[in-house]
């Protein structure tokens, strides 16, 4: 498995992560048995650092992660977690009160003295240019409450905004295969400044597996059906945005490309995105022990030939450019 340092933590991390919000919500249920086996697939394949949030199924996700790591003891991964939306995304909530509370509460949920890694979740673009919130989050690391800070965002300029500031350690940041907006100026501006970089929706909510057709339906409670033009949160979250038809004719094309490498597409879907140079770790998510076998496989694929990449930016330009690319 490839690792990196994550920006400005100086942690080392396996290029490869867990996301997590399967665990909890918005994806089909999925049990406790089910998701301690994922996590066990997850480490016993090289995986060092997971990702999760104060509202994934309403702290279930950090309290699986929280006992697991508990009854594990030899394990050091690298846990980083997120906040700020247990309150409407209005920027008078990021208060000193608010961070103190949903602190507590993940400390609570992980069972931890400090936490590793707090993110901004995806906030207001005003929140970025409130010095206040900046200096509330140093106090916290002050106080021991956390090690480190970051920031999730949606959009380029709020990413560009959180590298500016001294002490963000990390962006988290929607880039795969068919949203490449954050190679063109975050990735060199985190890069130049340390800050690292979290790839998160890396297969397009599943779109670059190549396992979906038009006639694919998902459950009820999984945010690929109820979130298709943003019903509940930012669209483009769901499948990166883009249109699902496109998304599946895209990703089939994609299935082509991978396979001239000799690699099924999740695979390489991945690892081109491991090599991107900024990167610091990968944050797939995966229901089964299979799929997270699967995923951190793709953290030992060894260099992709510059023709790869061309042949993205190709299937990009082609696809999606016109329609997402100014959005995010």
């Amino acid at each position: 498995m490839r690792t990196s340092i994550l920006g400005r933590t100086d942690a080392t991390v396996s290029s490869i992560g867990l996301g997590t919000w399967q665990l909890g919500a918005d994806w089909g249920d999925v049990s406790d048995e089910d998701a301690r086996a994922v996590l066990d697939a997850a480490v016993d394949s090289g995986v060092t650092i997971f990702d999760t949030a104060d509202v994934y199924g309403d702290g279930r996700s950090e309290q699986l992660i929280g006992r697991y790591l508990h009854d594990r003891p030899e394990l050091d991964v690298f846990v980083a977690t997120k906040m700020g939306r247990r309150l409407p995304q209005e920027p008078e909530n990021y208060s000193a009160a608010n961070f103190d509370a949903w602190t507590r509460r993940s400390l609570d949920n992980l069972g931890v003295d400090t936490l590793d890694l707090v993110q901004l979740h995806c906030p207001p673009t005003a929140v970025y240019g409130i010095d206040r919130v900046f200096d509330d989050l140093d106090a916290l690391v002050e106080q021991g409450r956390m090690r480190h800070y970051g920031v999730s965002v949606e959009r380029v300029d709020e990413a560009l905004a959180a590298i500016a500031r001294p002490n963000v350690a990390s962006v988290q940041i929607i880039v795969n295969a068919f949203r490449l907006k954050p190679l063109d100026e975050v990735l060199p501006a985190a890069q130049a400044a340390g800050v690292g970089i979290i790839a998160r929706v890396p297969l397009a909510s599943g779109l670059l597996s190549g396992r979906y057709t038009r006639d694919t339906t998902f459950a009820a409670d999984d945010h690929r059906t109820y979130n298709r033009q943003g019903e509940a949160f930012d669209v483009g979250e769901t499948f990166s945005g883009v249109d699902y038809a496109a998304g599946v004719e895209a990703a089939q094309r994609f299935s082509v490309l991978s396979a001239e490498h000799d690699l099924a597409p999740a695979t390489a879907a991945l690892a081109w995105l491991t090599q991107l140079p900024g990167v610091s770790t990968v944050i797939p998510g995966a229901r089964s022990p299979e799929q997270a076998r699967e995923n951190a496989a793709a953290g030992e694929v060894a260099d992709l030939p510059p023709s790869f990449h061309e042949s993205v930016v190709a299937l990009y330009d082609e696809y999606f450019r016109a329609t997402i690319h100014e959005r995010w």
